[in-house]
C-alpha cells in the first residue's frame, strides 16, 4: 500500500514512530552502496552495518572479552551509532557496571575529539555536575581495524522517549514528572554553560541506542534516567536484567572465510523493555559528540534540520545560545514532555519551509542581517509566512486541549509554559532567556 506524506502545519495529530520501524531495514544485512548490490557479509541480527567493519571502522567485539589489560569485561551490547558501538561491561578493579563506548578507528572525526575534550573538562569539575553523565575513564584499543578511542561512562537507565513508549503509551508524561525532567535538564544545561560548555548536537542518523543511550543532540533522547545502584548483583543477574544476548553469526555470501577485522557475530542491542527498571526521578544530559567549549567554536553543527537554531541555518556566529533554542523547541524537553508533539514538521522539510515555520512561531522578527540570505533561500513555490496562523500560545492550547488524551495541565499551566518557551524561541540569540533565568520561574516548583 502506498503511503504519501503531507506536511501539515497546525494541530497535527501526533504519531509516535517506533525506532524499530525506522531501522527495520538496517544495513547489517546489506551494503549501503546501492539497493541492488549483493551484500558481501550477512547476519540474521539487525544491527550496525557490517561493511563498516573495515580499516578505520568499527572494532569487532566478543562477549566475555576483556578490555584495557583485563579491566573491563564485556557483558552485553547497549547500542551502536554511525561512529561507535556501546557495550555494558564490568569494571573488575572498581567492581561496578559501566558503559564502554568504542569509537571507529578513523581519527579525523573532529566530533569525537571535541567530545573527549568536553568530557575531560567536565571530569575535572569538583563536585561533578549532578545532571550530566559522568565519564569515568578513557583508553585506546588497538585492533585489526586500527586504533580506537574508548570512553567509559557511568551506567544510566532508559532515555525519555523509551520511558514514554514503555510506561505512557498515550504519548505524554504526567505533569509532575514532566516538570521534574524539564527543571533538571535546565539545571544540567545551566551547569554546562557555567563551565563554558555548549552541548551543540549530533545528527539523528544511526545514533539511536535501545537503552542506556549515549547518543544524539540536545533533545529528549539525550536525557536519561539514573537507576538505583546495581553493582552488587552478579554478572549473571545483570545479564538477565538486560535480557539474554541475541547474537547472529556473520558469514560471507561467497562462502569464504571471514577476514580478521570482521566480527564472528554481531549482537542485538539490549532493550530496557526486557526488565522493569525501577528508575529514579533524576535526569542526566548524555552524549557530547557535537559539544564544544566556548574557546573552540566549530564552523557548523550537524544537528537535524528541524531542530537547528536559526543562527546555524543562516551561518551566523554560534555560541551557547544554540542550546537555548534547542530547549525551546522541545523535540527536546518542553514541547515533547508536555504537549506530545514537536513545534516544527519533520517530513519533507527544507530550510526554506523550516524558516517559514519559525517565522510563524518565533516571538520576534527575523533579524535584518539575515534578510539577504532568506531571499536566496526562496524558490518559485515559496510562500510567505501565514499571518492567519495561530500564535505560539494558541498553537499550544490547540495541541494540548484538542488532543484525545485527558488534560493534566490547566490553561494557566499552558499559558505559563507558552511564556517560558516564547522566551527561548527568539530569532535573536542575545535576546533568549538563559537556562538560569528560566529556572527562576516559580512555575517549576509549584
Amino acid at each position: 500500500m502506498a503511503i504519501s506524506w503531507v506536511v501539515l502545519r497546525h494541530a497535527v495529530p501526533f504519531r509516535r514512530i517506533s525506532r524499530r520501524c525506522i531501522f527495520s531495514n538496517s544495513i547489517s544485512t546489506h551494503s549501503r552502496k546501492t539497493q541492488i548490490d549483493q551484500p558481501l557479509y550477512i547476519s540474521p541480527v539487525d544491527a550496525e552495518p557490517l561493511h563498516r567493519y573495515r580499516q578505520g571502522g568499527y572494532h569487532p567485539v566478543t562477549l566475555g572479552e576483556y578490555l584495557k589489560s583485563g579491566r573491563y569485561k564485556v557483558l552485553h551490547k547497549l547500542g551502536w551509532g554511525g561512529y561507535s558501538t556501546v557495550w555494558a561491561a564490568r569494571d573488575q578493579r572498581e567492581d561496578i557496571y559501566v558503559a564502554v563506548k568504542i569509537s571507529i578507528a578513523e581519527m579525523d572525526n573532529c566530533g569525537e575529539t571535541r567530545e573527549l575534550q568536553t568530557l575531560k573538562k567536565l571530569a575535572s569539575h569538583h563536585p561533578p555536575l549532578k545532571h550530566t553523565v559522568h565519564m569515568l575513564d578513557t583508553f585506546d584499543l588497538n585492533g585489526p581495524n586500527g586504533s580506537h578511542n574508548c570512553l567509559v561512562y557511568e551506567l544510566l537507565g532508559p532515555n525519555i522517549p523509551d520511558t514514554i513508549d514503555t510506561h505512557f503509551p498515550q504519548g505524554r508524561l504526567p505533569r509532575k514528572l514532566a516538570k521534574i525532567i524539564a527543571k533538571q535538564s535546565l539545571l544540567g544545561l545551566d551547569g554546562l554553560h557555567q563551565q563554558n560548555i555548549i552541548h551543540g548536537g549530533r545528527s539523528l542518523s544511526l545514533e539511536h541506542f535501545e537503552t542506556f543511550s549515549y547518543n544524539i543532540d540536545l533533545h529528549t533522547r539525550n536525557l536519561a534516567f539514573t537507576i538505583p545502584c546495581i553493582d552488587n548483583v552478579t554478572e549473571e543477574q545483570f545479564t538477565e536484567m538486560l535480557g539474554k544476548p541475541d547474537i547472529g553469526y556473520v558469514r560471507r555470501t561467497d562462502g569464504t572465510d571471514l577476514e580478521p577485522g570482521i566480527p564472528e557475530y554481531i549482537v542485538r542491542p539490549s532493550s530496557h523493555r526486557t526488565h522493569s527498571w525501577k528508575f529514579s526521578q533524576s535526569i542526566k544530559i548524555i552524549d557530547f559528540g557535537e559539544s564544544f567549549v566556548q574557546t573552540t567554536i566549530p564552523q557548523t553543527l550537524h544537528t537535524p534540520l528541524t531542530v537547528q537554531a536559526p543562527e546555524v541555518i543562516f551561518q551566523d556566529h554560534i555560541d551557547y545560545r544554540v542550546d537555548l533554542w534547542s530547549m525551546g523547541c522541545m523535540v527536546r524537553q518542553l514541547f515533547e514532555l508536555f504537549v506530545g508533539q514537536p513545534p516544527f514538521d519533520s517530513f519533507l522539510i527544507t530550510p526554506t519551509i523550516l524558516v517559514g515555520q519559525m517565522q510563524e512561531i518565533a516571538s520576534d522578527d527575523l533579524p535584518e542581517r539575515w534578510h539577504a540570505i532568506r531571499e536566496t533561500m526562496k524558490g518559485d513555490n515559496d510562500e510567505p509566512p501565514d499571518t492567519t496562523a495561530p500564535n505560539l500560545q494558541q498553537w499550544l492550547e490547540e495541541l494540548y486541549f484538542d488532543a484525545p488524551q485527558s488534560p493534566d495541565l490547566t490553561r494557566e499551566d499552558v499559558a505559563r509554559l507558552g511564556q517560558i518557551i516564547g522566551s527561548l524561541l527568539l530569532f535573536e540569540p542575545s535576546a533568549r532567556a538563559s537556562a538560569k533565568q528560566v529556572l527562576e520561574d516559580p512555575w517549576f516548583d509549584e
